[in-house]
């Protein structure tokens, strides 16, 4: 059997196994019907409209429509409209990936039907750092005065968008939790692969045309969008008829051939399923008049409202910020179109990682005494390559946004010729940090993340060491982001990559994925935070002047039954440890969750004292 996690056995979400539920349901004629993901508000996760005639009704395909299909003829990009959800990013990243079959079918397994063996039950499947995640789902979807509330098609008897975007959103929590976010997130949820963000500005127009044809027939997604300069502005329909902060599938290229004039074209898709560009070679534009109708027919040139569209390459450059691309391999737009679709050989190793408070959540470099703490990862390097791809390794610290932790560091220009000579003589790494499980249910919390390396020298990894070397390369700004990436090119040797938030003592968990060219690492080993070391430090007696403060604040602030619940601890915590480490509530929850507080969630006067007794110890602790 394939390894678990792989996309031929991937984890059942939920221990829910498809294959068992189904005959179960064949066996008793009976309609799967979905207990963990129930057909209530909760997993609508949106405000319930007090209109009683917008009341949303959990219906199943052939309740709404008599002649209901889960796939209508093949898959398309039409197929798949945005309904009263701001979730275009999710949409466009699923347009993409109904260009590539052999893609689209890991996510949405084929042999599924509304007719043939149908029990009300689907599954699809979707990529959870570094691990492919099996998710089930029935087939009862919101309706509101009788038509889909979310994603639909335009074949209105079609489903199996809606029936994917139900899925999704019972992976993250619920439908609401699928508001606003970045293509790219979907890109990766859909392939596995690295996303990456080109802005237009930096290729000449041709180039980029080469390059993104280049990219789709590597089985990359594209995407686009323009950028709202203010919340106000997302959402707005320019004179061009495209709307600004909105993600557009890129799905094609071609050109056309003009009298004497070669016309480099991209086709392009809004998630609405409607309001389309209309400037040069939009769909009912007179520059198709001089175009014979053989090169129209093979670019299946279609004058409907149908939210696709062409735009000249010159159009886009002007009209649009940025392109996101997300390969399945670490490959790259060249900027050059190439014949050799074939993708270089490369290794992966991957590492599931934690920060915890006042033990492995040091913060960023602006807290010297704690950055040490953070995660680290020995990388050991051996075999120099070379690495034609341009990969945006040189994009450091040009993002607008986040928190950045470098003060006073100066960094000598380097040509272009000298960079291109130096990477020749290095090892080409890719090092990716994405934070997990940050949007959930009716919210979604990113902390600033970011990872630097080091080059690794003899002895420890303590505070002098952080202090007194610099990094050799950093994924750039701290960013409020799910992932951040940097490709580098590095001298053979040890190093470690240190992940880290941008203040100490924030909870979460991280995935860490490093991509190096095939033979180039030879070791990989991570330092975690033991238990045994939070032991010894709880282990210590109460300080008097704890048990003096303690005793203080209990007088001052304590309830009826003497204790002080978890708003009232993280205060008292907060104002005797010094001002680098903030204890968060949800870290105080759980100090007292591990408390026998007889079901109250409240902390008596020796448990609030040996409490912080042991935090203040484990500060003042430097981990070995």
């Amino acid at each position: 059997m394939s390894e678990l996690g792989s996309i031929d056995n991937p984890v059942k979400f939920k221990d829910q196994d498809y294959d068992a539920l189904l005959q179960k349901c064949l066996k008793s004629a009976a309609l799967f019907s979905d207990a963990v993901f129930a057909a209530n508000p909760s997993s609508l996760g949106i405000p319930v409209d007090p209109d009683p005639k917008k009341a949303v009704k959990w219906l199943r395909p052939k309740e709404i429509t008599s002649n209901a299909v889960f796939v209508e003829g093949t898959m398309g990009t039409t197929d798949i409209c945005q309904g009263q959800l701001g979730n275009c990013w999710l949409l466009a990243a699923l347009s993409c990936l109904t260009m590539h079959p052999t893609l689209f079918v890991k996510v949405v397994p084929s042999g599924q039907s509304l007719s043939e063996s149908y029990a009300g039950i689907f599954r699809f499947r979707f990529w959870q750092y570094g691990e492919w995640v099996e998710v089930v789902v029935d087939d009862r979807l919101p309706v509101r005065e009788g038509r889909l509330l979310f994603s639909y098609s335009r074949t209105t008897n079609e489903f199996w968008s809606a029936l994917v975007e139900k899925a999704y959103a019972k992976l993250i929590g619920s439908y609401g939790s699928l508001k606003g976010g970045i293509i790219s997130e979907g890109m990766e949820d859909f392939t596995g692969g690295i996303a990456y963000s080109l802005p237009v500005s930096s290729r000449p127009p041709r180039m980029l045309w080469r390059g993104i044809t280049a990219a789709l027939a590597r089985s990359s997604l594209l995407s686009c969008f323009i950028h709202a300069a203010s919340v106000k502005e997302i959402g707005t329909v320019t004179s061009e008829g495209l709307i600004k902060g909105h993600a557009y599938a890129i799905t094609d290229t071609d050109k056309v051939q003009r009298t004497s004039e070669e016309v480099l074209l991209l086709r392009l898709r809004n998630p609405w399923g409607f309001v389309e560009y209309c400037g040069p070679w939009s769909d009912k534009c007179k520059d198709w008049d001089v175009i014979d109708n053989a090169q129209k027919a093979r670019l299946e040139l279609a004058k409907v409202e149908d939210g696709e569209f062409w735009i000249g390459i010159e159009d886009f450059c002007l009209l649009f910020n940025t392109v996101e691309m997300c390969s399945v391999n670490p490959d790259s737009m060249s900027g050059e179109a190439s014949d050799d679709t074939a993708t270089p050989s490369w290794t992966l190793s991957s590492h599931q990682g934690t920060w915890v408070p006042m033990c492995s959540a040091g913060g960023s470099r602006r807290y010297p005494r704690s950055f040490c703490k953070n995660p680290q990862f020995q990388m050991i390097l051996s075999e120099k390559d070379v690495d034609d791809y341009d990969y945006g390794e040189d994009e450091e610290g040009e993002e607008g946004d986040g928190e950045d932790d470098e003060v006073g560091v100066v960094v000598a220009p380097v040509s272009k010729t000298e960079k291109q000579r130096e990477k020749k003589k290095k090892c080409t790494v890719l090092v990716e940090l994405l934070q997990k499980y940050r949007r959930q249910k009716d919210k979604v919390n990113f902390l600033y993340i970011a990872f630097h390396i080091y080059k690794d020298k003899p002895g420890s990894l303590d505070q002098p060491f952080f202090s007194n070397n610099s990094p050799v390369a950093r994924s750039g700004k701290y960013r409020s982001i799910r992932s951040v990436w940097r490709k580098v090119h590095l001298e053979p040797g040890s190093y470690v990559i240190l992940a880290s938030t941008y203040r100490p003592n924030q909870q979460g968990e991280f995935f860490l994925r490093v991509y190096t060219k095939t033979g180039n690492i030879q070791g990989f080993q991570d330092f975690p935070c033991t238990n045994n070391y939070s032991v010894m430090v709880m282990s210590k007696p109460v300080l008097p002047e704890d048990q003096f403060r303690v005793q203080k604040w209990f007088d001052e602030k304590a309830g009826s039954d003497d204790r002080v619940n978890a708003v009232q601890f993280m205060n008292l915590v907060n104002s005797v440890l010094e001002k680098d480490y903030e204890l968060p509530l949800e870290t105080c929850r759980q100090l007292i969750f591990g408390e026998d507080t007889g079901g109250r969630g409240r902390l008596s006067r020796a448990q609030a004292e040996k409490l912080l007794t042991s935090l203040r110890n484990l500060q003042d602790t430097e981990l070995p």
